[in-house]
């Protein structure tokens, strides 16, 4: 895997912007040809810099109001039981992350749903339904301040 310099660092840069910049957009902001720009691209989505491209919807027109962190905990550590929950709570639509945590709580998860009648059911009919959960604990995103997917490169 060959390391990035400054120009792989401002592709990654124009493209978190905006992926449907064209190879033809990004070679004029850069001051290059096609070709390379073409060529360090296709080397970075081959080396696994690039992972895929998405469109970022916004959650708010298409009905979807609530945000909610959830803190849990399993009553089981075993493996199979860490192992079960991981597996179980990548099917549960509502959840967009999850994440293993170290602290009082074993995972955090990142939950969107239109209301709270749609937060309560996803509670009372998935999450409370998955083996091995003790506790849950839940905040509400009141006001959004920041939320962004771009990385600050350094290079």
């Amino acid at each position: 895997m060959k390391q990035l310099d400054r120009i792989d660092h401002r592709i990654l840069e124009i493209l978190q912007r905006d992926a449907k910049s064209t190879i033809k957009e990004i070679a004029g902001q850069l001051g290059m040809t096609t070709t390379p720009v073409y060529e360090r691209i296709k080397r970075m989505e081959e080396d696994g810099y690039i992972q895929h491209y998405v469109a970022l919807l916004d959650r708010k027109l298409l009905g979807y109001n609530t945000v909610a962190f959830c803190t849990l905990s399993l009553k089981e550590h075993a493996q199979p039981f860490l192992k079960k929950f991981e597996e179980d709570v990548k099917t549960l639509d509502e959840v967009v992350e999850c994440y293993h945590i170290a602290g009082m709580y074993d995972y955090l998860l990142k939950v969107i749903v239109k209301d709270m009648e749609d937060y309560q059911r996803f509670i009372i009919d998935k999450l409370a339904a998955l083996e091995n959960i003790g506790n849950v604990q839940s905040s509400f995103i009141m006001q959004e301040i920041k939320h962004s997917t771009a990385l600050t490169l350094k290079g």
